[in-house]
């Protein structure tokens, strides 16, 4: 079976059966754009810091190098309406003569901003995590720092480092420092979470009873309440995979509750079964839903998925599920050949050369209020590829999947001609997304797959991906894609590929019942920009913000549904 080609409205095959209907019963409004604005030298936008009900808050960031002395940190404000450029400040990072590196710029409860920076002290061999209030109606940090965490350093260059994660009610903070990495020591870090205004609540120092190489953290969250869950991953040795086709690593959730006075492990194990991804989500009546991807053969594939619901308190397991997706669902891009191939061994029961997704990579885990949940993946991976040396042996193109592919392919030169790289090419793939809904017994109630073909180069997926908005019942997914998926006069079923360069913005819905429609809504080419799916946002209960740009000159848009 071809690969379908996209089209103006496009239903694709769901479980259990394949739907067809007609138009959506809402279409996307008019995509309404500012006036183009030019941006400093050498800034990119990094984030939309928040929304309230007149505008927005966009953090922009400067390069390294720029003339001395000048703040490489923007906080702007737009207004709403025809997103008018109202206001912007830089945050200058030089205090006291002294130079902070920027960690963050964050939004508490009660509309409080924080500033937040860190200095490393090489004499006392500390890094010092600061944080300052800034003023929404000026944009102006407080004058004064305060001293919110602080981590020892052997140098600058082998500092402790911090990260954050902000409660789903942004009452509570937590400031996860990296304590300094010793070879073949236990895994070090602290906790503090501190309340909306940056007072502690509590901290703790945490020494785990694994090396470091054995061990790696994979999520941390504060719940509502000031409570602590860190997932992580333990290895059984440097294998890191697998051995004799079984897992060597296991997936460990350790929580910190009540000030962090009591602390419990839990082991997360689908046996012989290889967990491919897992995330985690604290629920209103303060259980921790889990679900991800498994797969019988290895890491870099999905066979299906699996959910339960664990009770913190009581330690109790509930709703339990690991269920294979239908096999039309794993074989619905399939040549006929290689359906046939997958057919007959899924009927063998041969799990290696069994039908499997790949390389997904999962993005949300959205709790429904019944207690149900969505999940959000999409295909992502890195390819390297090399260009020899035509010079020396006068023909051949290598190439490999060297960061996220699951093999690692170079092109074998039998001749004995020179192997010196001439050039080497990184190709960043984010391929189809994929919707799965799970009832609350943890059982799959749908799946759907909206297709898109994104290959570019160098450029880290700059205009790849996608965004998400969540309007009622039903989820939108916004995305770039190649004109040529929309031609009429294109017959084929061909998915034409996005490479970075002209492109439409296509806006695909999910609806309550799995059905998807794809829609393209705006030639980016138009507008004179091209758009950065990865920093539009949802800021209304109907609206996403847009955002474009090209070379210097940047645009925001209002798509309301």
């Amino acid at each position: 079976m071809q690969l379908l080609k996209k089209s103006i409205i496009l239903l694709l095959a769901i479980l259990p059966f394949v739907t067809v209907s007609g138009q959506m019963e809402q279409q996307a409004g008019q995509l309404e754009w500012s006036a183009p604005y030019s941006e400093p030298p050498k800034s990119f936008l990094t984030k939309i810091i928040h929304t309230d009900s007149k505008g927005f808050y966009g953090l922009r960031l400067q390069s390294e190098g720029i003339t001395a002395g000048k703040a490489d940190v923007f906080v702007e404000y737009y207004l709403k309406d025809q997103m008018q450029l109202k206001m912007t400040k830089t945050l200058d990072l030089k205090f006291n003569g002294k130079t902070r590196d920027f960690e963050d710029v964050v939004m508490m409860k009660g509309n409080r901003m924080y500033f937040l920076t860190s200095f490393n002290n090489q004499a006392k061999k500390k890094n010092y995590l600061f944080a300052q209030s800034v003023d929404l109606k000026t944009l102006k940090p407080s004058p004064s720092l305060t001293k919110i965490a602080d981590v020892e350093t052997r140098n600058i260059y082998q500092e402790g480092g911090f990260r954050n994660h902000i409660s789903k009610d942004t009452s509570k903070i937590l400031i996860y420092s990296m304590l300094p990495k010793k070879k073949k020591k236990p895994e070090r870090f602290a906790l503090q979470v501190l309340d909306q205004d940056f007072n502690q609540l509590w901290d703790k120092e945490i020494t785990l009873p694994f090396n470091d190489s054995n061990f790696s953290v994979e999520e941390y969250r504060v719940d509502n309440d000031g409570n602590v869950y860190m997932l992580g991953v333990i290895y059984e040795d440097q294998s890191r995979f697998r051995r004799s086709g079984k897992p060597t690593y296991q997936y460990v959730l350790f929580a910190y509750r009540n000030n962090g006075t009591e602390v419990e492990e839990y082991k997360v194990d689908l046996g012989d079964k290889f967990i491919t991804d897992l995330t985690y989500r604290v629920a209103k009546n303060g259980d921790l839903v889990f679900s991800g991807f498994y797969s019988d053969r290895g890491t870099y594939s999905v066979k299906g998925t699996y959910f339960f619901r664990l009770n913190p308190t009581t330690k109790e397991i509930s709703n339990k599920n690991l269920k294979a997706f239908d096999f039309r669902f794993l074989t619905e891009y399939m040549s006929d050949g290689k359906i046939d191939k997958a057919r007959k061994a899924d009927k063998k029961g041969d799990k290696k050369r069994g039908p499997e997704l790949y390389q997904y990579a999962l993005d949300e885990l959205i709790l429904r209020s019944d207690g149900g949940a969505v999940l959000i993946a999409e295909q992502f991976f890195v390819e390297e590829r090399y260009d020899y040396d035509r010079a020396n042996r006068g023909f051949g193109y290598g190439y490999g999947y060297g960061l996220y592919g699951s093999r690692f392919n170079r092109w074998n030169n039998p001749y004995g001609f020179n192997n010196r790289y001439q050039d080497q090419v990184y190709y960043y793939n984010y391929n189809d997304i994929i919707v799965v809904n799970i009832k609350p017994t943890g059982e799959i109630e749908w799946t759907a797959r909206i297709p898109k073909h994104q290959e570019t180069s160098n450029d880290g997926g700059y205009f790849s991906s996608y965004a998400m908005s969540i309007v009622r019942d039903k989820f939108y997914f916004v995305f770039n894609d190649n004109p040529k998926n929309y031609d009429p006069n294109d017959k084929s079923n061909r998915l034409y590929n996005y490479n970075g360069r002209n492109s439409v913005i296509t806006l695909a819905a999910v609806d309550k019942n799995g059905q998807v429609q794809i829609d393209p809504v705006f030639d980016n080419r138009q507008a004179g920009i091209t758009t950065r799916p990865k920093i539009c946002k949802q800021i209304g209960r109907n609206e996403m913000l847009i955002y474009g740009e090209r070379g210097r000159k940047y645009r925001f848009g209002s798509l309301k549904f």
